[in-house]
């Protein structure tokens, strides 16, 4: 069965199988605006900033996971792993939840806004993942080159960017995704509508995907 992943913007996805529907990260109008449909039965909030959080804009009947710890949600199971907005261990924004999501058998690894290098200790909780989401704008987050680096660590078969300047979105003081594929090496990627992906179907090697916003 496959799975689709549908990027939101900022740090926002929405990822469905046939029967369950996870949200991340949802904002407030302080980045822009959200589908006025969106509903999710799981919502997933990285840290407590209102590009972040805005759990009341996703509709339905949802379970709200916003720290680290295990949970299982209709067949999907999240593990949400301690790691921190910035490279000081927390001392300037604080702490972030990266969220590692099984849903058909594959795992997603969500980076929310994460501010430094993988610790050995994180890579292990973090375990092997299939598909990677990664802030990419600096900044707030780690920037392109860090970027790079931590996608190194946690080694997906396919890197989807967020977290980057948008021109549908409000947030301008961070870099745009263009600066993360050239670190990568990969320039010319051509935005796609959404990512439908399943276990069996995964690429042989790294695949960088950049999603078009909905």
């Amino acid at each position: 069965m496959s799975v689709d992943i549908v990027y939101l913007g900022h740090s926002a996805f929405k990822i469905k199988d046939r029967q369950k529907t996870v949200v991340t990260d949802p904002y407030t109008e302080v980045v822009g605006k959200l589908p006025r449909d969106l509903e999710a039965d799981i919502v997933t909030v990285s840290h407590k900033h209102p590009d972040h959080n805005a759990v009341d804009k996703v509709k339905g009947h949802q379970f709200v996971i916003d720290g680290p710890g295990e949970y299982e949600v209709g067949g999907i199971s999240v593990i949400g792993v301690p790691t921190f907005h910035d490279d000081a261990g927390g001392e300037k924004r604080g702490a972030n939840t990266a969220y590692v999501i099984e849903i058909e058998g594959l795992r997603i690894v969500h980076l929310g806004d994460l501010g430094h290098k993988l610790s050995q200790e994180t890579l292990e909780e973090i375990g092997s993942v299939d598909v990677a989401l990664v802030p990419v704008g600096g900044n707030y987050t780690i920037d392109a080159k860090t970027a790079k680096e931590v996608v190194a660590q946690v080694d997906p078969w396919i890197v989807i960017p967020m977290h980057y300047q948008m021109n549908e979105l409000l947030m301008k003081d961070i870099a745009p995704v263009e600066d993360f594929l050239k670190e990568m090496g990969k320039p010319d990627v051509v935005p796609i509508p959404k990512l439908s992906l399943s276990l069996d179907k995964l690429p042989t090697e790294m695949q960088i995907v950049v999603l078009e916003k909905k």
